[in-house]
C-alpha cells in the first residue's frame, strides 16, 4: 500500500509507550486477565463509548476523564465487567486507577480504566490488587509485552487481534497501532468489544477527536455478530507525539489525511478480526449494498442482513438461499423497489429484475465454502453505498452462550 507499511507490531510499537499483560486471579482458568498500557509521556486521548443506556462502573469513569486529563496509562481487565455491583464497582475502578498512578508518580485522572465479562459479579479485588503490582513491574517497550497485553483483554476470543501501520508525515516516521477483543455481543454502536490504539503522532486534540469518531463510524461500527451491544465498550485512542512531526492541526492537510488513512487501515483490520471470531463462527461475510437512496437506508439494508439468523444459518450450512437476503433487505425499512433489486453471492448473479436466476448449485457451494463471502445487494434505487462486516452462525454459538456465566 503507497505510503503506508503495514507490519506485525504491538500496541507499544509506536515510541513512548510501554505494555504488559498477567494473571490478576479474575479467570478461574488462570489465564491472563490484567493489560496494562503505559505512555511516557503522557498522552492525549479520545475515546468513543457503548451507547447502551446501561454502562460499567469501570468505562462510566474514563467516559469522564478521556480527553479532559493527560492519559498515563490504561488498564483493562477481562473475565469480570465490573458492571451493575452499585458503589462498589466506581470504588474499585478508583483504586486499581490510584494503584496504577501511585506506581507511575501520577494522578489517578491519568489512568484510564476498561472492563469486560461477566456482569453483576464484583471484582475480586484482593487478588486484583497484587495483579496489578505485577502488571507494572513487567512493563516493557518490547513487542512481547504488547502481544501479551493482547491476550490479557481476550474473553471468548479465539485468536487475539492486533494491528500496525508506519507512515511518514512531515518528514518524520509515524507508527500507528491497535489491539482489540471481541467475539459475541457486536452489532454497531459498539459491542462486546474493547480496542485500544496508540500512535507516537502529533496531533491537536480537535483533530484526534474528529479522526476517530469518524473512523470508528466506518469500521467498528460496521461489524455484527449476533445483534446485541454490551455494557463496557469503548474503544481508545492515545497520542504522545513521540514522533516530532509538526503537529497536525489542519483538518484540510495531507498529514491529517495519512494519518485519517493509517487510522482506517488498522480499524478495519481490528473490526473485520472480530466479525472473523464471532462466536463460534466459520466464516467472514463481507456485505456489500450499493445505489440507495441514500446513505441511511444502504446501511439499513445492511445491517438487517447482517442481523439476520436466517441468513447467518443459511451460511454456516453453506445453503444458497438468497430469499433471505432479499427478505432481510424487504423489512429494514430502506426504500427501494423489489423488481429492481439484483443480489450477487460471491461472483454468482442469483436474483434480479423481480425474480430467482438460474445458476449452478455446485458452484455456489464452493463460494459458501469460503472463508470469506461478500454479499452485494443492488437497489438501483440511487447512489449510496455501504458495507457491514458478519459472520454465520454455528452450533458452537449457542453451546458457548448457553453456559457462559456458569
Amino acid at each position: 500500500m503507497d505510503d503506508f507499511l503495514i507490519f506485525d507490531g504491538a500496541i507499544n510499537s509506536p515510541e513512548g509507550y510501554y505494555a504488559s499483560g498477567v494473571s490478576g486471579g479474575i479467570k478461574k482458568t488462570g489465564n491472563l486477565d490484567i493489560a496494562l498500557i503505559v505512555s511516557d509521556p503522557p498522552a492525549i486521548s479520545s475515546s468513543v463509548f457503548t451507547r447502551n443506556i446501561v454502562k460499567g462502573h469501570s468505562l462510566l469513569r474514563s467516559m469522564k476523564l478521556t480527553g479532559r486529563f493527560p492519559c498515563s496509562g490504561i488498564v483493562v481487565n477481562s473475565g469480570n465487567a465490573n458492571a451493575c455491583v452499585g458503589q462498589d464497582g466506581n470504588n474499585d475502578a478508583d483504586e486499581i486507577a490510584a494503584i496504577i498512578s501511585e506506581a507511575l508518580s501520577c494522578r489517578p485522572e491519568n489512568i484510564l480504566t476498561a472492563s469486560t465479562g461477566i456482569i453483576g459479579r464484583r471484582l475480586p479485588m484482593d487478588s486484583i490488587r497484587g495483579g496489578l503490582i505485577k502488571a507494572i513491574s513487567s512493563l516493557t517497550g518490547e513487542v512481547e509485552g504488547g502481544h501479551l497485553a493482547e491476550l490479557a483483554i481476550m474473553t471468548t476470543d479465539t485468536v487475539p487481534k492486533e494491528s500496525s501501520v508506519a507512515f511518514t508525515a512531515g518528514g518524520k516516521k509515524i507508527t500507528l497501532s491497535g489491539m482489540a477483543k471481541g467475539s459475541g455481543m457486536i452489532h454497531p454502536d459498539m459491542a462486546t468489544m474493547i480496542a485500544i490504539l496508540t500512535t507516537d503522532c502529533n496531533i491537536s486534540q480537535e483533530l484526534l477527536d474528529l479522526a476517530l469518531k469518524s473512523v470508528v463510524d466506518r469500521s467498528f461500527n460496521r461489524i455484527s455478530v449476533d445483534g446485541d451491544t454490551s455494557v463496557c465498550d469503548m474503544v481508545t485512542l492515545l497520542a504522545n507525539g513521540c514522533a516530532h512531526n509538526q503537529q497536525i492541526s489542519d483538518k484540510g492537510s495531507r498529514d491529517y489525511r495519512k494519518f485519517l488513512k493509517a487510522l482506517e487501515i488498522v480499524s478495519t483490520d481490528l473490526a473485520k478480526s472480530i466479525a472473523s471470531d464471532g462466536e463460534g463462527a466459520t466464516k467472514l461475510i463481507e456485505i456489500r449494498v450499493f445505489n440507495a437512496k441514500n446513505k441511511a437506508d444502504a446501511l439499513a439494508v445492511a445491517r438487517a442482513v447482517a442481523k439476520s439468523p436466517l441468513v447467518k444459518t443459511a451460511f454456516f450450512g453453506e445453503d444458497a438461499n438468497w430469499g433471505r437476503i432479499l427478505t432481510a433487505a424487504g423489512y429494514s425499512g430502506a426504500e427501494f423497489d423489489p423488481e429492481k433489486c439484483e443480489i450477487r453471492l460471491g461472483s454468482i448473479s442469483v436474483y434480479s429484475e423481480g425474480k430467482a436466476l438460474q445458476f449452478s448449485e455446485a458452484e455456489a457451494k464452493d463460494i459458501l465454502k469460503e472463508h470469506d463471502i461478500t454479499i452485494t445487494i443492488d437497489l438501483n434505487a440511487g447512489d449510496s453505498d455501504e458495507i457491514m462486516w458478519t459472520c454465520d452462525f454455528s452450533y458452537d454459538y449457542v453451546k458457548i452462550n448457553g453456559s457462559y456465566r456458569t
